[in-house]
């Protein structure tokens, strides 16, 4: 037998527990992870401030307490992910809650608005977050981009799930790009990458890749909403 991680990778627990030597429910804690061959080209370093790296979580052992995180709470954080992550922290803590409004602005691609981007909506509401979602909150009719507009002037914070689709649309000048535009004006945008490597992202996007966040190549999309949840709690 011989292990499937270099031709079919172990980034998900199905691929991981596919593998004929390193499947099962010890496989997390015995062996490491592999990138898709797509991401074979340019591997980097994770980061743990604003410089250059894959990916911000993926420094250090899972044992760091963020200050605004519950002491039950069900996730584990790297370092990495706190430093990461206490920036947009502050700036919840500076907006404080706001009267008839959201507390996050899902910006997404078009093309994943019924897949990864509901399953992300549908998750952060379970965790009692109240999301703005252009496929729940754009009633058919009306005007889209005033739509979005009073949409971004209702949220406190936004958050960006960063997709090879939604790569696509901010390169080719898309109604993401705007709102990506918008929420970096602000400073108030927490990426979220889904099957992109930072480093794809600063390619394409170099002030959004700087930003470091959350990635489902090291948590589980429930672990992100989870952590999304205890960050915007006030």
């Amino acid at each position: 037998m011989r292990c499937t991680a270099p031709s079919q990778g172990h980034r998900t627990r199905s691929g991981a527990a596919a593998c004929p030597v390193h499947g099962g429910s010890s496989y997390r804690s015995s062996y490491p992870s592999y990138p898709s061959p797509s991401n074979y080209a340019s591997p980097t370093p994770a980061r743990s401030g604003g410089g250059s790296g894959s990916s911000s979580g993926g420094g250090g052992s899972r044992s760091a307490r963020p200050r605004w995180s519950p002491a039950n709470s069900p996730v584990a954080y790297t370092s990495d992910e706190v430093a990461a992550l206490d920036r947009y922290r502050s700036k919840v803590e500076a907006i404080g809650p706001r009267a008839k409004s959201y507390d996050l602005f899902l910006c997404h691609a078009w093309d994943d608005r019924r897949g990864i981007a509901t399953e992300l909506h549908n998750l952060l509401e379970a965790e009692d977050v109240s999301v703005w979602f252009s496929e729940r909150d754009i009633i058919l009719g009306q005007p889209f981009m005033r739509e979005i507009d009073k949409g971004l002037a209702k949220t406190r914070i936004g958050l960006v799930l960063i997709t090879p689709a939604l790569l696509r649309r901010v390169e080719s000048g898309g109604v993401s790009e705007k709102e990506l535009s918008e929420l970096l004006s602000r400073d108030l945008l927490i990426p979220v990458a889904h099957e992109v490597t930072y480093g794809e992202i600063r390619s394409v996007s170099p002030l959004l890749g700087s930003r470091n966040g959350l990635s489902t190549e090291e948590d589980s999309l429930e672990d992100i909403a989870k952590k999304i949840a205890e960050l915007i709690a006030l």
